[in-house]
This record gives C-alpha cells, structure tokens and sequence, in this order.
C-alpha cells in the first residue's frame, strides 16, 4: 500500500537523490505533465487501485514530506510498446524521440529489478498542478 499524506496517496517520482529532486522541479515548474508505471509491481503487487480523474495526489520529495498537490486528469492502461510520443514527451524530461524514451524506462526499471518488455503492461498518468 502506498503511504497516505493529509487523507491523500502519495506519488513518489524516480529514485530519491538527484533524480526525484529534478524530477520534481520538472512538475512544479510544469514541464512534467505526465509519468508512466508498471501495473504489476506499482499496482498489483502494492494492492493498489489505478488513480482516476480527478484524484488527489500528495507529490513528495526527497524526505517524504508534501510539496505539491497533483490532480490526476487521466490513468491508462496499455503495453509498454504502445506508448505515444505525444505521452513521452509530457514526462518532460527531454526525451524527442519514442526510443529514447524506452531505453531510459527500460534501464530505470531494470536497474531498479524489473524486466520490461513490449507487453509489459505499463499505466500512463497524467496530472496538472493543483497546488504547490
């Protein structure tokens, strides 16, 4: 289960350090619209139900604490392989291109001890800023 922060479900982005702290300066500064999970591991192995429009997110940083509230817009499910541009490019982290996209979410996950493919069933969520 994911923890709660004031009534809300926490979404943590990327790893903590570096990343999670560039990644979330990418939300608050609203470059990054968007992010992609695996369904298994994020969802099913957390027994976790997907977000849905309009839900309340608690964004958090690097020591857990609220920064940002996000409302989520949109949550789909679909192979990792059909995964637009149009999505990868509102992550907002300078991917132009599908394949690099897919690269660095392959090595992020399997960095991270999961196995991708193009089936691998993956959930596109995006957010705007409610507050911060």
């Amino acid at each position: 289960m994911w923890p709660r922060v004031g009534g809300l479900r926490s979404l943590e982005l990327g790893t903590p350090g570096e990343m999670r702290a560039n990644i979330v300066e990418r939300v608050l500064s609203g470059e990054k619209t968007a992010t992609t999970g695996l369904l298994a591991t994020g969802y099913h192995d957390e027994s976790e139900e997907l977000e849905h429009p309009g839900e309340r997110l608690a964004l958090v940083g690097n020591d857990g604490t609220p920064v940002a509230t996000l409302e989520i817009i949109d949550a789909v499910v679909m192979r990792f392989d059909e995964v637009g541009l149009e999505h990868a490019v509102a992550e907002g982290e300078g991917w132009s291109t599908l394949e690099d996209w897919r690269q660095d979410h392959v090595s992020y996950w399997n960095r991270n001890g999961t196995e991708v493919g193009d089936d691998t069933e993956v959930v596109c969520i995006s957010f705007r800023l409610a507050d911060s």
